[in-house]
């Protein structure tokens, strides 16, 4: 069931928003060639709770990080640990903090020193496609019409969608209705209402759209070995005009 929220729970899921973007800004600070992907999630992992919040993935399903990062061809869910990361790397990081009952969501990907033209390329339409789909999250328009901006974006530049994986609603709980697809579904979806928030995150890849889970069961990568990128927010729609992204300063 898709649940409206309140002026109040909106306050709440900002504040909570805020502290997740300050870990996302910590991890992105101290990336670097050698730093190991347990040593920045302890960053995030040191900073929300510092603030008095906590992880939101941290413990969900089982989930051991409070951040998941993923390195490469890895498109999500990657498991922080001894992994030490190397130039020309990039690196997704997707985050969360749970404060006074609300979560909040995002993520974003970033190269490690020198990287190629093509990853360039690829985080750079990874991000631009997040916006071209919220532009589309307005007041009366139809759910579907995210993914089909998302899609026609990264279709633009030869990309791969991938389509295992979609946003969702958030609020009291970290996945809520409705689903929200990168991609045109083909169906309308939903009307859009005011107080109605989302998780919009794209996940682009420059081969297949296909995905392989690890061993570990969480982790998952391209099926091609192709580089992934991952952008995420947390927004609203509002009464008129455009949405407000709660995760974006």
């Amino acid at each position: 069931m898709i649940s409206l929220k309140s002026a109040e729970e909106i306050k709440r899921m900002r504040d909570a928003a805020l502290i997740a973007m300050a870990a996302m800004e910590k991890m992105l600070a101290a990336v670097e060639p050698g730093v190991s992907t347990a040593e920045l999630d302890d960053i995030a992992y040191r900073h929300i709770v510092g603030a008095g919040a906590k992880p939101s993935f941290k413990g969900y399903g089982g989930f051991p990080g409070t951040a998941c990062i993923s390195v490469n061809d890895e498109i999500v869910h990657g498991i922080p640990g001894h992994r030490r990361l190397k130039e020309g790397d990039i690196v997704s990081f997707d985050t969360g903090a749970y404060l006074k009952g609300y979560h909040s969501d995002m993520a974003r990907t970033v190269g490690v020193g020198k990287i190629s033209e093509e990853a360039e390329m690829l985080i750079r339409v990874t991000k631009e496609s997040f916006f071209k789909g919220v532009e589309q999250a307005v007041s009366g328009a139809r759910l579907n019409e995210i993914g089909k901006a998302v899609e026609k974006h990264a279709r633009a530049y030869g990309l791969g969608v991938v389509t295992e994986f979609i946003g969702h609603g958030i609020g009291r709980d970290l996945h809520e209705d409705p689903e929200v697809p990168n991609y045109d579904t083909g169906r309308r979806g939903p009307v859009m209402r005011p107080g109605l928030v989302l998780a919009v995150e794209p996940m682009l890849t420059l081969g297949t759209h296909k995905v392989v889970i690890a061993p570990n069961e969480w982790t998952a990568s391209t099926k091609d070995g192709s580089l992934s990128a991952h952008y995420e927010n947390t927004i609203v729609i509002t009464q008129d005009g455009p949405c407000d992204i709660l995760t974006l300063a």
